[in-house]
């Protein structure tokens, strides 16, 4: 009887408290660093902690609304992850000027040719399958 009154106030907690949430969701993390490291996957401990908890979602052992406020707040608070990456600008002032105006025009330019061929491929493979299906049913 004890054990289950302590496994519902834990559960209680968790539901309950956003520092919690986000503690549990750095402790997959360390998890997934830990995992990473004593095994040499070559993989960031992040993505292998979120597969941690994935797994845990899918088997039943945790359930989204458990984690659902801490994550909610992460991404709310996105900006604070991306301040290191603006202090980093500070660092490089060339990057204000013409090396930087390159730069974003090669992102700009890549991504925009990624989206239209990626588009032009959906489009052409669509229309094959159109015309595949058609002789289908004429034959």
């Amino acid at each position: 009887m004890m054990h289950r009154s302590i496994s519902f106030r834990l559960q209680h907690l968790l539901r309950r408290s956003r520092l919690v949430q986000i503690g549990l969701l750095g402790l997959f993390w360390a998890a997934g660093e830990l995992l990473a490291r004593t095994t040499g996957l070559p993989l960031p401990g992040g993505i292998i902690g979120m597969a941690l908890a994935l797994t845990l979602f899918l088997a039943g052992g945790l359930k989204v609304a458990s984690m659902k406020r801490g994550a909610n707040w992460m991404l709310a608070e996105m900006l604070l992850f991306f301040v290191p990456a603006v202090l980093a600008l500070l660092d490089h002032r060339e990057l204000f000027g013409l090396l930087g105006l390159k730069i974003f025009a090669v992102i700009v330019v890549s991504t925009t040719t990624v989206m239209c061929v990626t588009a032009l491929t959906v489009d052409l493979c669509y229309r094959w399958t159109e015309r595949h299906d058609s002789r289908r049913a004429v034959a």
